[in-house]
């Protein structure tokens, strides 16, 4: 898994965050190294759209645990590359891409079905509720 395709997971995460509520994720502690950190993980192209209608309710529930997961993942390296210093940040943000694929596929998900759920929730209401419902 390379930078390159390892880039969107993270601003995917960091939207689905904001997007779902999960506290902390949007808090902006240092936005740039945030962003850093967002960019730097996973989100391949997507392959097959995804529509509410062949969602099932057990790729929802396992989407919003990886939604849980991901955040604190993303919460601690967070922490970690803000405290940094330049020559270990980009280590940090490596680990953080293998922490938070490893926390989508501790779900029994791929990166690429996250991401395509995520993408259907950040427009379709229906979606997004049903993920909000499981959050809570």
């Amino acid at each position: 898994m390379t930078i390159t395709s390892t880039i969107r997971l993270g601003t995917m995460t960091l939207a689905a965050g904001c997007l779902l509520l999960v506290p902390g994720v949007c808090a902006p502690a240092n936005a740039q190294e945030k962003v850093i950190l967002a960019q730097s993980v996973i989100t391949p192209p997507e392959k097959t759209p995804t529509t509410p209608s062949n969602i099932p309710d057990d790729k929802i529930d396992a989407v919003a645990g990886a939604v849980k997961s991901v955040s604190v993942v993303m919460e601690t390296y967070d922490q970690k590359v803000a405290r940094a210093p330049a020559a270990e940040k980009q280590r940090l943000i490596d680990e953080a891409d293998d922490a938070m694929t490893k926390a989508v596929a501790k779900h029994g998900l791929s990166v690429e079905e996250y991401t395509a759920i995520i993408r259907v929730a950040e427009k379709d209401p229906v979606v997004r509720d049903k993920l909000l419902k499981r959050l809570d």
